[in-house]
C-alpha cells in the first residue's frame, strides 16, 4: 500500500512550516506596517462613507458631509419651461407652430393652417400665451395658403411657364414655421414676417 501525500515539510525533520499568511490589511512581523490612506482613520485605511473627498485639515467640516443630492430639486420637477405658465402651454405653442409645416407637407399646401386652428379653439381661450403664438402662427399660415392659390393661378394662366412659383411659395411656410416652433421651444413668441392679421 502506498502512503497518502504530505504537505510540505510534514515529515522532514530539518523543514519548518510556513506560517499562515496573515489576512488582506494587515501587517505581519517581517513586512512593515502600511499606512493608512490620506485623512482616513486609522481603522483599515479606508476613506470615510458618503463618497466625499477629505477636508485639507484632516477634519469633516462643521455640521458633518452633506448628504447625497443635496442642493438639487427633488422628484424630478426643474419648475415651468421659461416662458409659460406650465408644460401644457409649451405643447399647445409647438402644436401651433410645428403643425402648419406638417399640415403643409401632408395636405399639398393648403393644410397649414389646420394646426394653429385647433391650438387656438383648444386653449386660447384658456391661456393669453397659446392664444399669441396660435394667432401668430394662423395667420402667417393663411396668408401663404392664400399666396400659394394665386401663384397655382399664375401658373395655370402661364401655360406652366411659372411652374416654380408654386413650389418656391409652398416652402416659405415650411421653413418659417419650423424656425417659429423652433422659437417656441425656447419660450419666445415668433413674429412671422410678411404676414397679414386675419386674426387678432
Amino acid at each position: 500500500m502506498t502512503e497518502p501525500p504530505r504537505p510540505p515539510g510534514a515529515g522532514d525533520p530539518g523543514a519548518q512550516p510556513e506560517p499562515p499568511s496573515a489576512p488582506y490589511g494587515s501587517s505581519s512581523a517581517n513586512e512593515p506596517p502600511t499606512a493608512p490612506l490620506s485623512g482616513a482613520s486609522a481603522g483599515g485605511g479606508y476613506p470615510p462613507p458618503g463618497g466625499y473627498p477629505p477636508p485639507s485639515g484632516g477634519q469633516p467640516p462643521s455640521g458633518g458631509y452633506p448628504p447625497p443630492g443635496a442642493g438639487y430639486p427633488t422628484g424630478g420637477s426643474y419648475g415651468p419651461p421659461p416662458g409659460y405658465a406650465n408644460n401644457d402651454e409649451k405643447t399647445w405653442a409647438m402644436v401651433a407652430h410645428f403643425g402648419g409645416p406638417v399640415g403643409v407637407v401632408v395636405g399639398g399646401s393648403l393644410l397649414g393652417w389646420v394646426a394653429p386652428l385647433i391650438a387656438f379653439s383648444a386653449k386660447g381661450q384658456q391661456s393669453p400665451t397659446v392664444r399669441a403664438h396660435a394667432v401668430a402662427a394662423l395667420n402667417f399660415q393663411v396668408t401663404w395658403v392664400i399666396a400659394v392659390l394665386i401663384s397655382f393661378v399664375l401658373a395655370v394662366i402661364t401655360c406652366g411657364v411659372l411652374f416654380f412659383i408654386p413650389i418656391i411659395v409652398a416652402v416659405i411656410p415650411i421653413v418659417f414655421g419650423i424656425i417659429g416652433g423652433l422659437k417656441a421651444t425656447e419660450g419666445v413668441l415668433y413674429r412671422y414676417p410678411m404676414s397679414y392679421s386675419f386674426v387678432k
